[in-house]
């Protein structure tokens, strides 16, 4: 079976796959302004525990199944917080340190999400580093152990100003301590399509490349030693946690406003990631603004993978589809593949204008049974979307990744 990473080498893919980590993040931070808008600060800090409690332990099981570490030590814990979208290499710069099989420390040199919200005062600070972080800390190290607790040393608000690392933190494994049940809402997420879609490695093994990572911790994982094929499969794990966030963030909205806020806030949430994702695509690869630019950022798009939940196919001439897929009501939340199903084009036009400010996507037969939209180049220039310019509020939506 042929993808649309077929052609993009070993280090093409690593690219990617960091890329997709980063972009994965940023989705949060493409909906929490229009959040605290409508909920204010504590609603937006209880959607935001709920999100991260809800997805977290759901697609840490999985990436330990893909790249086979399985454990309940402080190691695997680490592992997989290095593929976690929750924490992106460099931007969240982890630094992890093994003590023992049940002990460990890790420290933040960079903590990109800390950088976006202290010059918004210590009140975000504290429900970030504190209020957000603690429950879903341990409710990411209890996926691999229920009996694992993480605890700061030290953590934002910095003192004294500028401290350097950012946070300190202890993990510890006690066998005496009462193990954490897992979060109601990740329950409900686990039940998911998303979270049981079956995800296999594809194409010849016997190239180059580790296939596993049943080796040491690395606190900088080099993605380029992995196999193509396992490359490949990492960004479609990647991308369906995205899906998973989307699921646990929306399934928290609805229980805390009506059904049409939760769908407005739901699109502006895709349409501003879609549009930051798609301007890291078209950077990170060295695209042009061109048809071939175009074409290349559509495939490649995170929130179109994996194709056994959100099929969207992308046609030489420009011409987008949504086919039946698993991601079309999709529950317990609101899916993308849902938001498309049912005509949205915004996050369309935010991807298409990314690369080419004057590209619009058209919707073709809306009463069909497929949903299909065909990208035209019109001769003005769009403004910014509002909901991507939200987005890049993110230090992360311009953050530049060096070699290490």
């Amino acid at each position: 079976m042929t993808t649309v990473f077929d052609g993009l080498d070993r280090a093409g893919l690593a690219v990617l796959v960091r890329e997709y980590l980063l972009c994965g993040h940023l989705i949060d931070r493409a909906a929490m302004p229009f959040v605290f808008a409508t909920l204010g600060m504590e609603g937006m800090r209880d959607v935001a525990i709920n999100e991260w409690m809800g997805a977290s332990p759901v697609y840490t099981r999985r990436m330990r199944r893909a790249l086979d570490f399985e454990g309940d030590d402080v190691e695997t814990i680490f592992k997989g917080m290095q593929l976690d979208i929750g924490a992106p290499p460099q931007f969240m710069d982890f630094r992890y340190r093994v003590i023992d099989a049940k002990h460990g420390e890790f420290e933040l040199a960079h903590c990109g999400a800390l950088m976006d919200v202290e010059p918004t005062g210590q009140p975000f600070v504290v429900t970030m580093c504190h209020h957000i972080e603690d429950p879903t800390f341990d409710a990411t190290a209890a996926a691999t152990n229920p009996r694992a607790r993480m605890r700061p040393v030290h953590r934002p608000p910095r003192a004294p100003a500028g401290r350097l690392p950012h946070c300190l933190w202890n993990v510890t494994i006690d066998d005496d301590a009462e193990p954490l049940h897992e979060p109601e809402i990740a329950q409900r997420v686990a039940t998911s399509r998303a979270a049981t879609l079956d995800i296999s490695s594809e194409g010849d093994e016997t190239g180059e490349g580790r296939t596993d990572y049943r080796g040491p911790l690395e606190n900088d994982l080099p993605f380029e030693s992995f196999s193509k094929p396992t490359l490949i499969w990492l960004l479609r794990e990647i991308a369906l946690q995205g899906h998973l966030l989307t699921l646990s963030f929306t399934d928290s909205l609805q229980g805390r406003v009506d059904g049409s806020k939760a769908r407005e806030i739901a699109v502006q949430r895709f349409t501003g990631i879609a549009g930051v994702a798609a301007q890291r695509l078209k950077h990170a690869l060295g695209l042009g603004s061109d048809l071939a630019g175009l074409v290349k950022v559509l495939e490649l798009h995170p929130a179109f993978h994996p194709r056994e939940y959100i099929d969207v196919s992308v046609s030489p001439d420009l011409e987008i589809s949504l086919h039946d897929c698993t991601g079309i009501g999709d529950r317990p939340g609101l899916s993308w593949a849902e938001l498309l199903a049912s005509g949205e084009t915004a996050p369309l036009d935010a991807i298409v204008q990314a690369v080419d400010p004057r590209a619009r996507c058209i919707p073709r037969d809306p009463d069909g049974a497929l949903r299909t939209w065909g990208v035209e180049i019109s001769s003005d220039p769009a403004a910014e979307k509002p909901e991507v310019s939200v987005t890049k509020i993110s230090t992360g939506a311009a953050f530049s990744f060096e070699s290490r």
